[in-house]
């Protein structure tokens, strides 16, 4: 990437090669990112889970990885990041019937357990970083993300809450706060609820939440997903990721203060394309007339002129379950004629017919045919105000920029190898994974892709002039996928380590990848370019 050094006027006058020459062969203070993997580790079998979620602990420079295929949390030390090696692992077993998610700060490890039956009331378990247990505190139904506020003197969990797959047991999503600014022997513990917006259902189904799960109130249907704790730390917030929407949370006085819609895609405009078919055998990445709900998983924010901002990974997820599904594919469904006067040509197979699209809150005319197409995920990454409006959306860069490097493996899926096109009727690349990290005084957002794998890196420094900067994927498609040759598969957590926090000096990205089982560190370097001289 190249900047034009600043000229006067008078330098402008005296040539335009000059610039030229410039624009060139780059400039003064300029700078190109890139990433080498220094690294990997394998820690369980292919396709169970082995490899979700990480956390760093710059003091013992240690990995924290919930395993959920052994059900610990393995303790991994990456003091020579060339080298990683796992050196002990917390049994998480006695605690609940599985871990979701870890995180670290001032020497506590802080661990989400959901209960043996998923809708009753989890745990927050927390251990030193030698892996020995200290105490626990008791969260909402399924907590599915922990963290800790900057300055590591409270833990939050966002508790999913999702109902059982009769659809007849629906817990109250939730997030729990644990003060421990008194330590562990005087931590509190308050949960915060959304009950206070039951009575304003009709109100937030109006602005553009979701709410719809069967005989739901909004506590219910309402299903935190991931939280980001704001630059300051007075404020939360979190992705209801089905609700298509984000709650901010007031810390110091653990309430909700307000709940805001993410708003719809528009497919039909130029660059935000996507290609609708796994049938077609082909890559075809183009307009059409759909509404794209962003439905977000990861969540960060960073700082633009004092404005805190909010990054989304839309990954997208739709409620699927026995007692109540919302998935259709277009072909099975009937269109409204005056909408889609190309109804027949839509629906074929090639077309919008293989595309999975939700029949919840779905606009229908008199004679059911729908009048307007809502799909999964906005294939993209974003960035929001605090308060929900889109300064930037990534548009159809994921496929273009795989199909343009991938081109006989264009969307993949993550655990089958030889499986070209096999997402584009559901999500395509799937961007879930995202962390922030600042380098040289730019902002930087790292996105892992789900499916096809790899992680795109944008810098977003001014969120009004965003600029992709590289794809790395370390992923063999060639070889037998449940081999260890075939790399890293399913990008599930993302770390950014800072430089004065890193073993080597230099930044690292660590990805752990829940199909491969594997955790891998990347080392990131700034190119630098020589002065050009006057």
């Amino acid at each position: 990437m190249v900047t034009i050094q600043t000229y006067s006027l008078k330098r402008l006058l005296i040539g335009i090669c000059v610039a030229v020459c410039v624009m060139v062969f780059s400039i003064s203070g300029s700078n190109e990112l890139y990433l080498t993997k220094a690294g990997s580790i394998s820690i369980g079998g292919f396709d169970e889970g082995a490899a979700e979620i990480s956390a760093f602990d710059p003091v013992t420079q240690r990995l924290f990885v919930t395993n959920t295929e052994d059900n610990t949390v393995d303790i991994i030390s990456i003091s020579d990041p060339k080298n990683p090696t796992k050196i002990a692992s917390i049994d998480c077993s006695p605690f609940g019937g599985g871990i979701n998610s870890v995180a670290v700060s001032n020497k506590l490890v802080a661990i989400a357990v959901e209960a043996d039956v998923k809708q009753d009331s989890g745990s927050i378990v927390f251990f030193n970083t030698d892996g020995e247990y200290l105490a626990t505190a008791q969260a909402g139904a399924l907590p599915d993300m922990v963290t800790f506020t900057h300055d590591g003197k409270r833990v939050l969990a966002a508790n999913e809450g999702s109902p059982d797959d009769s659809y007849t047991n629906d817990p109250e999503g939730s997030i729990t706060i644990v003060d421990l600014s008194g330590g562990l022997s005087k931590m509190r513990t308050r949960q915060v609820g959304f009950r206070r917006f039951n009575r304003y259902k009709k109100n937030l189904i109006r602005s553009g939440v979701r709410i719809y799960g069967p005989g739901a109130t909004v506590a219910q249907d309402l299903e935190p997903e991931y939280i980001t704790v704001g630059p300051y730390g007075l404020f939360a917030y979190v992705t209801l990721q089905e609700n298509n929407a984000i709650a901010i949370v007031n810390i110091l006085r653990a309430n909700c203060v307000w709940i805001f819609p993410l708003g719809l895609k528009d497919h039909s405009h130029p660059n935000n394309g996507f290609d609708a078919s796994n049938k077609d055998k082909a890559i075809a990445i183009k307009n059409w007339p759909v509404s794209g709900m962003y439905l977000p998983d990861a969540i960060a924010s960073y700082k633009y002129y004092g404005l805190p901002l909010l990054v989304t990974a839309n990954e997208g997820d739709s409620r699927d379950y026995d007692g109540y599904s919302e998935e259709e594919r277009v072909k099975d469904i009937v269109l409204d004629p005056a909408v889609f006067p190309d109804a027949s040509e839509l629906m074929e197979k090639k077309n919008l017919g293989r595309l999975k699209i939700s029949t919840a809150l779905s606009q229908i005319n008199e004679h059911g045919e729908f009048k307007r197409l809502f799909s999964y995920g906005g294939r993209s990454f974003s960035i929001f105000t605090p308060w929900g409006q889109l300064i930037y959306d990534s548009g159809d860069d994921f496929e273009k920029i795989t199909a343009s490097i991938y081109p006989d493996n264009f969307n993949s899926t993550n655990n089958e190898n030889g499986s070209f096109d096999n997402r584009s009727d559901d999500k395509g690349p799937e961007p879930e994974a995202l962390t922030i990290g600042k380098i040289s005084k730019k902002t930087f957002a790292f996105i892992g892709m789900e499916r096809i794998g790899g992680i795109m890196v944008y810098d977003i420094t001014n969120p009004y002039r965003v600029e992709f900067i590289t794809y790395v994927n370390s992923r063999n498609f060639d070889a037998d996928i449940e081999t260890p040759e075939a790399g890293d598969l399913g990008v599930e957590g993302l770390v950014f380590v800072d430089a004065f926090k890193s073993p080597t000096k230099k930044p690292l990205l660590i990805a752990s990848n829940e199909v491969s089982g594997t955790v891998t560190i990347f080392e990131i370097h700034i190119r630098e370019y020589p002065e050009v001289s006057e």
